[in-house]
């Protein structure tokens, strides 16, 4: 079993054993039980049906945990109908479920992921999720990734700004992309407490150094 599936399903698992929550007030019609539970979440493990999974994305009531194992195994499986879920997830409060969506978005092969990528990398109202999408840009290497990160990272050089760890995220991306079209930004982040080494370190990655 690869070993990020294995990570994700030790995760999910203890989700799944907590069983349907109690209907909220705004919600009075009860869950499906068929939905949660053990056996809900062995059937989504065990299946290799993509119309199984693919149907978990859609239908109603289903909990959390059993979409990302279907948008998970799809997205690894190059099953593009995850992609939705998967782009949701990469920007969840969760790291964890970040990390796993990054994984199968880098293997799903959409053309639509760095397009996707990069709106969340670089949206100012979600800054403090963007670690894993700019991570997933430098991954991916397509063109979209270091005008994402150059431009996330000017944001956050700004005097007082609290994500140094997404800036260094998109230092550390740039030094991997090696592009000289990061060498101002990266230069300007020289100063930074938290991020100069790292900024020392990408440039000299850059050609030319």
């Amino acid at each position: 079993m690869d070993e990020e599936l294995r990570s994700l399903l030790d995760r999910l698992r203890d989700e799944a054993a907590a069983g349907p929550p109690d209907p909220a007030a705004d919600h009075p019609t009860a869950p499906d039980p068929a939905a949660y539970g053990p056996a809900a979440y062995d059937l989504l493990v065990a299946t290799d049906d993509h119309e199984v999974l693919a149907r978990v994305l859609v239908e109603p009531g289903r909990p959390l945990w059993a979409r990302e194992i279907a948008a998970f195994r799809l997205g690894c499986a190059g099953d593009r109908r995850a992609f939705e879920a998967l782009v949701l997830l990469l920007n969840h409060r969760d790291p964890e479920r970040c990390v796993s969506a990054a994984h199968a978005l880098a293997r799903l092969n959409d053309p639509r992921t760095p397009r996707a990528a990069a709106a969340l990398a670089t949206n100012a109202l979600r800054t403090a999720y963007a670690v894993h999408p700019v991570r997933l840009l430098t991954t991916l290497r397509a063109p979209e990734a270091v005008p994402a990160l150059v431009a996330t990272l000017q944001r956050l050089l700004a005097p007082g700004d609290p994500h140094w760890h997404v800036a260094l995220a998109c230092v550390e991306g740039l030094g991997h992309l090696g592009d000289p079209r990061a060498r101002p930004v990266l230069t300007a982040a020289l100063p930074h407490p938290r991020l100069g080494r790292a900024a020392e370190e990408a440039l000299s990655r850059l050609p030319g150094a």
